[in-house]
């Protein structure tokens, strides 16, 4: 073979080898980059995926049951995402279930408003905005309030529970457990609420006699209303939780018709032994300046809790237990 043919062909020989190696670190640069692409991304799936995307599958949302309600029967998502709640919260919270959206009084709940940050304002309380709500694409709404069924049901199924029908912790908890498939949750919270409430309720016990009246009231406007065992204020803790009963005379009427607004000149027959008033101006020693109030043998005997209606009008199962051990701390106190 002449020289420059022999040089030629070795030359394309090495190139060729080159050539060859580079197509080939290429290729397996490629495959380790596709092979740590693929463990990365199964890393992520397995480790990384929170978890409202982990639920967000298109078997899940597609699911729905039928529920009986105020408004007939409706369909519900199984496991709902972006729940709008005006009331109830403090059962969703207890589930660990935050929802997407609830009124601006409600987020400013003393009991758990801090669970509630970055949830959005829904509006006024009892007035939701259907703009806002609908801006939140809820899969469920929840309220209390039937007059806002008609527009809110046209944004999401809505549910309406009206005040009273639920009647203690314990329903209301075991209701939304069902409701939202947390049943199990529900039972697992319950039992520690239950343990907690007996322990409070046995310090009372040993202080105060069973005999003793307990009377749930507010004052404000120079107005005074007297509340039975699930209008919040109170009664739920007082009458449930600890047991304890309202005046004879006027048990059952206050229980029953849940209210009453009294006048100044039957005071004494709704005020029992001891009194647990809301009142957002006055204090304790305001009331036993005032002559009427200050000759309630309740008043007299340090018997009066005063307590602002941002501690008393929630009655859900958070602020029940709360309310419970905080009325059994002062009336431990009072006894010693």
């Amino acid at each position: 073979m002449p020289l420059f043919s022999q040089q030629k062909y070795t030359r394309l020989v090495f190139i060729s080898i080159i050539l060859l190696l580079t197509f080939f670190t290429a290729a397996c640069g490629a495959a380790d980059s596709n092979s740590n692409n693929t463990a990365a991304n199964a890393g992520k799936n397995v480790t990384e995926t929170p978890v409202a995307e982990a639920t967000e599958s298109p078997a899940n949302s597609d699911e729905v049951k039928t529920i009986t309600t105020v408004n007939g029967d409706i369909e519900v998502p199984v496991h709902p995402q972006r729940i709008v709640a005006e009331e109830y919260l403090g059962s969703l919270i207890a589930l660990n279930v935050i929802p997407v959206g609830a009124p601006g009084l409600t987020l400013e709940n003393y009991y758990f408003k801090e669970a509630l940050q970055g949830v959005a304002d829904t509006g006024i309380y009892g007035k939701p905005s259907a703009e806002q709500i609908l801006g939140l694409t809820p899969d469920l709404i929840i309220t209390a309030n039937g007059d806002s069924y008609a527009q809110l049901s046209k944004i999401a199924p809505t549910i309406v529970i009206p005040f009273g029908d639920l009647k203690n912790a314990h329903e209301e908890l075991t209701y939304f457990g069902e409701l939202l498939g947390k049943e199990a949750e529900a039972k697992a919270w319950l039992e520690k609420y239950d343990e907690r409430i007996a322990a409070a309720k046995a310090k009372v016990n040993a202080v105060i006699p069973a005999d003793a009246t307990f009377s749930i009231m507010e004052n404000a406007d120079n107005k005074t209303w007297v509340y039975g065992d699930n209008f919040g204020r109170g009664g739920q803790p007082v009458y449930q939780a600890l047991g304890r009963t309202p005046p004879a005379e006027i048990k059952d009427e206050i229980m029953e018709k849940q209210w009453a607004e009294v006048s100044a000149e039957v005071l004494d027959k709704y005020a029992g032994d001891y009194i647990i008033l809301t009142s957002n101006t006055l204090t304790v020693d305001d009331f036993k300046k005032e002559p009427i109030w200050s000759s309630l043998p309740a008043v007299k005997n340090g018997h009066l809790y005063v307590w602002t209606e941002e501690h008393s009008w929630y009655y859900d199962p958070i602020a029940v237990l709360a309310q419970t051990e905080e009325l059994a701390e002062w009336l431990v106190n009072q006894a010693k």
